[in-house]
């Protein structure tokens, strides 16, 4: 491992132990059960870095507790995403966790078609509020909103426009 992955590793572990801290104290702030399957997928989707899926969640589980199930992921990811802790994005059916965890919002994403990693856009509510004063001008009650675009981030739109060599 290259003294810069090594460190990328290091910071990713360290933003996702910060991470799982946010998620208890809301916990402990709104009254919720953070159990510790739910904790342990949690720290799966934090861990990652990127999204993940609910099955490879399963994988990792299962390394460490053979006889976990499906209904152990699911019920964990449901409440996390019910409480606002993660999100998922449909186009891709993945988890990933979310930047505001002890804040409720609604926000766009950037995911990248070659290298499949997505940013969360914290633009202060900008589009989620253009969505929803339009979706209120017309009467529409929205119960729930994911924008996602697609596209090629700028590492890979880079590597895509450089010649081969």
């Amino acid at each position: 491992m290259s003294l810069a992955s090594a460190r990328h590793v290091h910071s990713q572990a360290r933003r996702a132990d910060r991470y799982l801290r946010e998620v208890e104290d809301a916990c402990r702030a709104r009254s919720l059960r953070l159990t510790p399957s739910r904790r342990e997928v949690l720290a799966l989707v934090a861990a990652a870095g990127r999204p993940v899926k609910a099955y490879d969640l399963l994988e990792s589980l299962r390394e460490r507790h053979a006889a976990a199930a499906p209904p152990t992921v699911y019920r964990a990811l449901d409440f996390l995403l019910d409480h606002g802790f993660i999100h998922r994005l449909e186009s891709i059916n993945a988890f990933v966790s979310c930047h505001h965890p002890a804040e409720a919002h609604q926000v766009p994403f950037l995911i990248c078609d070659v290298c499949g990693d997505a940013e969360e856009l914290c633009d202060g509510g900008t589009v989620a509020g253009l969505i929803e004063s339009e979706a209120d001008r017309r009467g529409f009650r929205p119960r729930s909103q994911t924008l996602e675009v697609h596209g090629l981030c700028a590492r890979c739109g880079v590597n895509a426009a450089a010649p081969a060599a």
